[in-house]
């Protein structure tokens, strides 16, 4: 099994919303305008008039962002909605619920917040669940 990455523990800031706080703990900001985030077109990358031009898009995507969004890929928008709405019903449950799938320190996958290098270091103001499916290798 090969790991993403690791990252050190740190509270959850759903439960640190909740606390009677003096001071707010820093947190990285969100730009005021967002650049659009990379749309992939699954079609085009396996049509032969248009891969290449997509492919090229991907590559971009990749190197500039290390993510995009992956349209026409073929899976349902009922399977979609299913996981979006799964996911919306782990992060109403109770923090001890959630703390059964919380991160460990070797790797990324889990509940909590990833890439966290310092104690120092800005929060996002907004936990995770973090899950590798595929490719297989990795899980």
């Amino acid at each position: 099994m090969v790991t993403v990455g690791s990252s050190i523990l740190v509270p959850s800031v759903q439960e640190l919303a909740k606390e009677h706080m003096i001071n707010v703990p820093p947190v990285m900001e969100a730009p005021s305008l967002l650049p659009s985030i990379p749309i992939i077109d699954m079609e085009r990358l396996v049509l032969q008039e248009s891969s290449a031009a997509e492919l090229e898009r991907l590559h971009s995507a990749c190197k500039k962002w290390g993510f995009f969004q992956l349209v026409n890929h073929g899976v349902s928008s009922s399977l979609v909605e299913g996981m979006k709405s799964e996911m919306q019903d782990f992060f109403k449950l109770p923090l001890e619920e959630k703390k059964r799938f919380w991160q460990n320190t070797e790797d990324v996958e889990g509940f909590g917040q990833a890439f966290v290098v310092s104690e120092e270091q800005k929060l996002h103001w907004g936990d995770m669940f973090f899950l590798t499916t595929l490719p297989s290798h990795i899980i």
